[in-house]
């Protein structure tokens, strides 16, 4: 029994084929762009909050060396460094070079005594994101994200 003879469509056939099954492709195109931008958003939010998380804990285990660190006057140049490491590749941190302003602010505070009677050093950083695409009643354009770590000083 042979095969019945393939039949090649031609471009005129394929639009006709489109028409008659309701086209499909101009409803699914909005999602799958609103999907992809949630989804961009996610993943550079996600990683900033990750790296502000690194960079306060950073910083912290830097300025818990002891006392006499802690209170230093320019702690915050000291540990601005350590800081600006751990956010180097999130997005809007190319050519920071200071602590002291946007999109990166830190605060070191030492506490005697602290936490469970012992002296502490409380470290915050805030990184502002850039402005990504906005999600209006979903996701910000932007994060102003803000870490505290809290370390107890070991000398």
């Amino acid at each position: 029994m042979p095969f019945p003879p393939i039949r090649y469509l031609d471009e005129h056939a394929y639009a006709e084929l489109a028409r008659a099954s309701g086209g499909g492709d101009d409803f699914l195109l909005p999602w799958i762009v609103f999907s992809f931008v949630a989804a961009f958003n996610f993943g550079i939010f996600a990683y900033s909050l990750i790296s502000t998380q690194s960079a306060a804990r950073s910083a912290a285990m830097f300025a818990s060396q002891s006392l006499a660190v802690a209170q230093s006057g320019t702690i915050v140049s000291q540990v601005c460094p350590y800081v600006i490491g751990e956010l180097g590749d999130a997005p809007g941190m190319s050519g920071v070079s200071t602590c002291t302003g946007s999109p990166v602010t830190v605060t070191v505070t030492a506490q005697t005594p602290g936490s469970g009677n012992m002296n502490t050093v409380t470290v915050n950083v805030t990184y502002n994101t850039m402005q990504l695409i906005p999600l209006p009643g979903l996701m910000a354009g932007s994060l102003a994200i803000r870490r505290t770590v809290e370390m107890p000083i070991r000398n």
